[in-house]
């Protein structure tokens, strides 16, 4: 009986191990949202209903896929600060790795965003990944200052938290601007810049000008080009309704995707026909080009204006923008991590949006670096190209951690406390 109880085990393990890389292989070659149980069902040579047996959900077995990888990423990690030389800060190791394993990048940025839900099957499992790596590299940290690698003065759990968001926006953001993004050459100088101390300039810097360099640049915040039926038009009950569309499809988008949320589901949701939906958006692509012009419209409304003469005091309220977002709308932080990590694959409808406005983000804030660089505000040592991508992926990236810890996360503080490093205050 115990040997017939083992070949059952064994045919099972072997069985899951299938569908493992039969999903891990069509959600690369397909995308996330365009794979079904029955297509890798298929794939792995066993019936829809057994695949069910091993794996009840498709969010549950894109966790397990992940959860190989990220497996196997903590084992590699442990594996090079083993072998590396006493002190060696050696993640960028690690995410030479990542870029190499075919579709890993393609699937963490699918897993970040879709389970960010709390009410996900994975979120949990993400969460506890984020501690994980949490205090994993915060003893690579520790290691490295007590051999003098990294500056004393610098706090390893807070510095932690922010090199893990900037290498997780960096992994997004180089899949909508491959040309522009380098991952690994990004890590491996952000580490190098630890070796000096926490807002470190050269003492042969010029001092700050007087008189800014100026102008500063008007921030661009694109949107999809299809034209949305304004809500300045029409009879003020087809404004509030309209209103109401956009309101309950971005919470359906938040918590589903785009993908595997439908018009009818929408609908029901407003309390209205689907057919009355379709009068006010002929089309779901119509109505998701709302719901971002309309995430970009409450952003500006929140934003306030700007009193800033300089570019680092423009580039600092950054961080204060980034704290009233997380206070007064937190939908619109969640529905911009499931997008944006959605619309990776490029027949994404939303793929252009993010590639536009990550490519006008960096332009924004590369154009501000520079400003604040001729002011003297930005040390000679830091490129504005780089600090400009490295914004950009940190905002994200903690957006992402803040979403399955918002207690162990200050979006604002950590942005604030990374400006203050690169632009010290004098």
């Amino acid at each position: 009986m115990s040997t017939m109880t083992g070949i059952r085990q064994e045919r099972a393990a072997a069985t899951r191990q299938r569908i493992l890389s039969a999903a891990h292989d069509l959600f690369v070659s397909r995308g996330y949202r365009a794979t079904s149980l029955r297509d890798i069902a298929a794939a792995a040579g066993i019936s829809h209903p057994g695949l069910l047996g091993h794996f009840a959900t498709k969010d549950g077995l894109l966790a397990e896929v992940v959860a190989e990888l990220e497996d196997a990423n903590i084992a590699v990690l442990n594996e090079i600060v083993a072998a590396a030389e006493p002190g060696s800060l050696a993640l960028g190791e690690v995410a030479a790795r990542n870029a190499r394993t075919e579709g890993y990048l393609e699937l963490f940025a699918a897993l970040t965003g879709e389970a960010s839900s709390p009410d996900h099957p994975a979120h949990e499992r993400m969460r506890t990944r984020y501690e994980r790596l949490r205090a994993l590299t915060t003893e690579v940290v520790e290691d490295a200052i007590f051999h003098g690698v990294v500056s004393p003065d610098r706090d390893p759990a807070q510095e932690t938290v922010r090199h893990m968001a900037g290498w997780d926006g960096l992994q997004l953001l180089a899949q909508y601007l491959p040309d522009r993004i380098d991952v690994v050459e990004m890590l491996e100088e952000r580490e190098s810049l630890w070796a000096a101390p926490y807002g470190w300039r050269d003492p042969e810097d010029p001092a700050p000008a007087q008189d800014p360099a100026g102008p500063l640049p008007p921030l661009i915040i694109n949107a999809l080009q299809e034209s949305t039926p304004s809500d300045a038009a029409g009879y003020a009950a087809g404004r509030r309704r309209r209103t109401r569309i956009v309101t309950d499809a971005t919470q359906l988008f938040a918590r589903s995707g785009y993908g595997d949320t439908s018009l009818r589901e929408i609908a029901e949701a407003v309390g209205v026909s689907k057919s009355t939906l379709l009068h006010h958006y002929p089309s779901k692509e119509l109505l998701l080009g709302a719901v971002l012009a309309e995430r970009d419209e409450a952003l500006r409304r929140h934003g306030g204006e700007s009193r800033a003469t300089r570019a680092s005091e423009q580039l600092r309220e950054v961080a204060a923008g980034a704290r009233r977002n997380s206070e007064l709308e937190p939908g619109l932080i969640e529905v911009y991590a499931v997008l944006s990590c959605e619309a990776v694959p490029p027949a994404h409808p939303a793929h252009e949006y993010f590639a536009s406005r990550f490519g006008h983000g960096i332009d924004y804030f590369a154009a501000l670096f520079r400003l604040a660089q001729a002011d003297g505000d930005l040390p000679a040592h830091r490129d504005p190209e780089h600090e400009a991508i490295w914004l950009v992926a940190l905002w994200d990236g903690l957006q992402y951690q803040w979403l399955y810890d918002r207690d162990a996360v200050d979006i604002g503080a950590h942005l604030a406390a990374h400006l203050d490093d690169v632009l010290p205050r004098h």
